[in-house]
């Protein structure tokens, strides 16, 4: 690459190396602060809410640190040329795939803003003589700046090469469209699809953590498959490390025979059932939000399905998502007297005891009952079928009112 400003001088170079040398050690919680703020800066819902495309922005972003620094250890001083190899050029052409343009530019900023804090700390701290630390910030200055402009330019033209060689584009673009709640009609995405939108579906993410193991996930699809063969199925790639699935048929589906028959290396997040399109969204949300709180909390597990772990996501979740869990629980109930909800609540704390419940409560025993009865009829999990989700989502409201109308 043409150089754009002379050599630095031997100590200047000296510094740099030094200073890049510290950095490249604590490369993993560089990483870190720099992805969280860089992906929620580029604000796409998209590849916010998948939390494989979230592992592969931060490796992009890793990259990009590491190419940097190993570059001045190197050569210090000079002009850094960006490096895209197949992860991440694979990670573009996913992201064309799916319709999803990220601010680039958007993203840098935000890492310059943090790396160049964190630079400037270890350039402080490093040398002690003035006319060196101006010198290594000023040429410093050049190299970052000058790297992230090269950065976001070749970034957008593998991205234009990507969407030029992309064969599958419409139909993930529809699947977005229809996960994103557009306004699709079943006959439309049916015949696009060739999938059956009429019926009940349940949605599946298949991801791996390591990338070796992407070939995997072809041998778990077509063993989830073999599970469910009297189904129709609906297959799109995600992205390299993550394949999203969709069931189709009844409103159940034998999920102890799916997480047998894939590998050990393959993870599997599973909505809830759901009917027509509406449901076609709402099980490959859940999917999502099963896969996002695994990843979330660092969780080792395997296979994970949704109506398993609604409580935990919606207690560490938004407030959008509570709000979601309160209102799919409760139903009728989220909106009726708070004084049922505040019954209910207190006879499920209360070991289910009328007795122990009307003392709490200072009211009659006949009375709670009725309240009780009332409340239960209104809520659409039944006390006696989940009291642990009613309690939690009862709990919330009492809590937070005002969840129910942020």
């Amino acid at each position: 690459m043409e150089e754009l400003w002379p050599a630095p001088p031997l100590e200047v170079a000296d510094a740099i190396r030094s200073v890049c040398q510290r950095l490249l050690a604590d490369t993993e919680a560089l990483t870190d602060a720099i992805s969280t703020l860089a992906l929620t800066a580029q604000d796409d819902p998209a590849l916010l809410s998948d939390a494989s495309l979230a592992e592969e922005d931060r490796h992009l972003n890793r990259s990009d640190l590491v190419q940097w620094l190993t570059s001045n250890i190197q050569h210090p001083g000079r002009r850094v040329e960006p490096y895209v190899g197949p992860r991440i050029t694979a990670y573009i052409s996913d992201l064309v795939a799916r319709g999803i343009a990220p601010d680039f530019a958007g993203g840098w900023r935000a890492a310059l803003g943090i790396g160049w804090r964190r630079w400037l700390e270890e350039c402080v701290e490093c040398c002690a003589d003035r006319d060196v630390l101006v010198g290594v910030l000023d040429i410093s200055a050049k190299s970052l700046v000058q790297y992230a402009l090269d950065s976001v330019a070749m970034l957008r033209e593998a991205s234009l090469a990507a969407a030029m060689g992309n064969a599958d584009a419409e139909a993930i673009a529809l699947i977005q469209m229809i996960a994103g709640g557009a306004p699709v009609s079943e006959d439309f995405a049916e015949g696009r699809l060739r999938y059956r939108m009429a019926r009940w579906h349940v949605g599946l993410v298949l991801w791996v953590d390591d990338p070796r193991h992407h070939d995997a996930l072809d041998e778990a699809i077509a063993a989830v498959r073999s599970t469910a063969e009297s189904r129709n199925t609906l297959v799109a790639r995600a992205s390299a490390t993550s394949r999203w699935l969709w069931l189709s048929g009844t409103d159940s589906v034998e999920l102890p025979r799916i997480e047998e028959v894939v590998a050990e290396e393959i993870r599997v997040a599973v909505g809830k059932p759901g009917r027509g399109l509406g449901g076609f969204r709402s099980s490959h949300q859940d999917a999502l939000a099963a896969q996002a709180l695994v990843v979330r909390l660092g969780s080792h597990r395997r296979f994970t399905a949704y109506a398993d772990v609604e409580l935990i996501d919606a207690l560490t979740q938004d407030p959008a998502s509570a709000r979601r869990f309160v209102g799919t629980t409760l139903g009728p109930l989220a909106d009726a007297d708070p004084e049922l909800r505040r019954t209910l609540l207190t006879y499920v704390q209360c070991g289910f005891s009328t007795t122990r419940a009307a003392a709490a409560l200072y009211a009659h025993r006949n009375t709670v009952e009725r309240r009780v009865s009332r409340a239960n009829e209104l809520a659409n999990v039944k006390v006696e079928d989940n009291p642990t989700h009613l309690a939690a989502a009862l709990l919330v409201l009492d809590v937070a009112p005002e969840v129910m109308t942020g």
